[in-house]
């Protein structure tokens, strides 16, 4: 197993979460080993009126890099479940599946100071050290004093 790298995939949706999220995560392991998965959490649709959204954190091993799970998996999966990529890329969509994290390098920069991204690895990986020396934990604990945040326990995946 050591051929293979770690990948931490952020899976939201504010169009049907509740049916969205579990399809994804049931293509998800299809596609590649799943070895853990974050809480559900519930946010305020960010830059755009809508639904509120639905996100959670998930662990996968993959022989893949970083392109390869963008090209092979997350787009894929995206494509499949109707995902319709707008000029405004906050609309409200069915599904969105963000490489958050690869091998310990942190992908998409601009949301590492988002709730709904930092939250859900928090639970996975409270002790990742960010460049700034704050921990994800510390970071999760910031962040869910300044926006509206609630887990979803009521919610099987």
């Amino acid at each position: 197993m050591s051929d293979l790298h770690r990948a931490y995939l952020n899976v939201g949706s504010n169009l049907e979460p509740e049916r969205n999220i579990p399809r994804c995560l049931e293509l998800l392991r299809r596609a590649t080993l799943v070895e853990r998965v974050s809480a559900l959490w519930e946010t305020a649709s960010v830059g755009y009126p809508g639904p509120n959204f639905l996100n959670l954190c998930a662990a996968v091993r993959t022989p893949l890099d970083a392109v390869g799970v963008r090209d092979q998996i997350v787009r894929p999966i995206e494509d499949q479940m109707g995902r319709v990529r707008t000029t405004n890329k906050n609309a409200p969509r069915e599904i969105d599946l963000d490489l958050v994290l690869f091998d310990d390098v942190p992908h998409n920069a601009q949301n590492w100071e988002q709730a709904f991204w930092i939250v859900p690895l928090a639970e996975l990986l409270p002790g990742f050290a960010l460049a700034n020396g704050e921990t994800l934990a510390d970071r999760a604990h910031r962040l869910q004093r300044t926006v509206w945040l609630r887990k979803r326990d009521d919610l099987l995946l």
